[in-house]
């Protein structure tokens, strides 16, 4: 099943993102290689694709787990959550309906 994992960020947290991007990015793109990742990204603090300076709020991930346990354990796992940058993780289950 699908499951959509919203992460927020502290405030001010791009160093921290910098920081621990590689390693998270190198997990999205296990997940991706095993056929499991339907779309992930982060959300700009500010109306543009690059926000430089002012960064980010947080991120959406919509991966595919065996259960919310499993999706749930993913998500504590990840290198955001251990540099400080999530201040608070969501999962929950998602039904993808479009584009089929």
């Amino acid at each position: 099943m699908w499951y959509a994992i919203m992460g927020n960020d502290v405030v001010n947290s791009l160093a921290q993102r910098m920081t621990a991007r590689p390693a998270h990015l190198a997990r999205l793109q296990a997940l991706q290689a095993q056929g499991r990742l339907l779309l992930a990204g982060p959300f700009p603090a500010v109306d543009a694709l690059d926000p430089a300076a002012a960064g980010f709020t947080g991120s959406l991930i919509v991966a595919e787990f065996a259960n919310l346990t499993e999706a749930r354990a993913w998500a504590d796992a990840d290198p955001y959550v251990a540099a400080g940058v999530y201040t608070q993780i969501e999962v929950r289950p998602f039904k993808k309906v479009f584009p089929q």
